[in-house]
């Protein structure tokens, strides 16, 4: 029986992705209650920072654990739901992101599991995720620093950011769905 304190359950890439869940409500109560856009996007850029060392360490000094490759996504989707949720009330578009997210997410979640169950492996995240995840910093991070975004602007990179979202759906669909008929009994 694992416990917290098992060697591949509280490691540092482990701690660091917490980290970037217990942010959530300091950048929620920064962004909506204090009305600071500044603040909210330093925050943001914290997690990402976060985000990005967690992976460099988990590679880097053999810390990947299955608790990693399943808290780090978690971190990621919960973080960015949040803060396009804070985002929707003064960029209405950004419901089309959180929506499409939420879909491809229910969708994943069900052939992950299914896939978990067959081979007993969670696997890791796929360059379109990580380019996807890229591109959605850097529209949420677009919009908190530059209120006034043009329209034009704010509607192509929500646009762009839903079509990621769809790709890269369907990628991790297809390898789900090939990792299940690899494994039929």
């Amino acid at each position: 029986m694992k416990t917290i304190f098992h060697g591949d359950i509280l490691t540092i890439p482990n701690i660091l992705s917490f980290s970037r869940i217990c942010m959530i409500p300091w950048f929620m109560w920064v962004y909506l209650a204090r009305g600071d856009s500044l603040s909210a996007a330093l925050i943001l850029l914290l997690s990402g920072v976060t985000d990005c060392l967690d992976g460099f360490i988990a590679r880097r000094f053999n810390m990947i654990s299955n608790l990693g490759k399943a808290l780090d996504p978690l971190a990621d989707k919960l973080t960015q739901v949040a803060m396009l949720a804070c985002l929707v009330a003064r960029f209405p578009h950004m419901w089309l992101i959180i929506v499409v997210m939420v879909v491809k997410e229910i969708f994943l979640l069900v052939t992950t599991l299914m896939s978990i169950k067959k081979t007993d492996e969670v696997r890791s995240a796929d360059w379109h995720g990580k380019i996807t995840t890229n591109l959605l910093y850097i529209t949420m991070l677009s919009h908190l620093l530059f209120a006034d975004i043009p329209a034009v602007l704010s509607d192509g990179l929500i646009l762009l950011c839903t079509g990621l979202i769809i790709l890269s759906g369907i990628l991790y669909g297809i390898r789900n769905f090939k990792i299940l008929k690899e494994h039929q009994n």
